[in-house]
């Protein structure tokens, strides 16, 4: 199970949004890049790298400091946020992004999310990002007509082999990821999941341990290591 530390870029700072609510926001460095150099100076091997002011403008905004971090850093980097053209995969992917997140466009588009996966395969992966089993689009102020078990099953048809998933109720509550829900998920889809939100502990991550044999590759974490009830060196050394 790999540890992705997240890093948030909303007008050019890190920074961390409660239930991803635009007017709930925590700055915790003015330069992402440091904090980034932060993370694999304690040996982080992924960074989780979203740039929100392009999620809610529909179009990347801070690809130029996302490029940075993979430069300065050496490590693999999945980023998105505002990813909703091909090209911009491309663009990203030859700025040394290693996985690029699809979301908004992917949900809404099916064309789009089979033209990216059969284009560019493992190095693009879609956020299925979900309240109460509902997914959500557009920075997440937006409902779609689909639930998330259904949709990661869209997914998994189309090419699809892993996903990441966000529980938006618990992002940035440091109130523990949803484990029903993510094991439904894993029975449901097949496929390998990268889990997001509410992960604060050692302990959520131990228990994220034990949905491994269903398929659960990775985990998000951001508030608790920013907040300290999460120890990335320790962490790391556990899994």
């Amino acid at each position: 199970m790999l540890i992705y530390p997240a890093v948030d870029i909303r007008s050019g700072r890190c920074v961390r949004l409660f239930q991803g609510q635009a007017d709930r926001e925590t700055v915790y460095a003015e330069d992402p890049v440091k904090m980034a150099r932060r993370w694999a100076g304690l040996g982080a091997s992924w960074l989780h790298v979203i740039d929100l002011d392009g999620a809610f403008a529909g179009e990347p905004v801070n690809h130029h400091l996302i490029g940075r971090i993979a430069d300065e850093t050496g490590l693999k980097i999945q980023a998105g946020g505002g990813v909703r053209k091909l090209e911009t995969i491309e663009t990203l992917l030859a700025g040394g992004i290693s996985r690029v997140i699809v979301g908004s466009r992917a949900v809404a588009d099916p064309d789009f999310a089979r033209a990216a996966v059969r284009e560019y395969g493992r190095r693009v992966i879609p956020s299925i990002d979900s309240r109460g089993g509902t997914v959500l689009i557009q920075g997440w102020v937006e409902q779609a007509e689909t639930k998330a078990v259904a949709l990661g099953k869209d997914f998994r048809k189309m090419g699809f082999r892993a996903a990441i998933c966000t529980d938006v109720s618990s992002d940035g509550t440091l109130s523990g990821p949803d484990l029903t829900g993510l094991e439904d998920f894993l029975d449901a889809t097949g496929l390998k999941v990268i889990a997001a939100g509410g992960i604060a502990t050692l302990d959520d991550l131990r228990r994220l341990q034990k949905l491994e044999a269903k398929g659960l590759g990775g985990a998000i974490t951001g508030k608790g290591l920013y907040d300290g009830t999460l120890d990335l060196g320790e962490a790391l050394s556990l899994f």
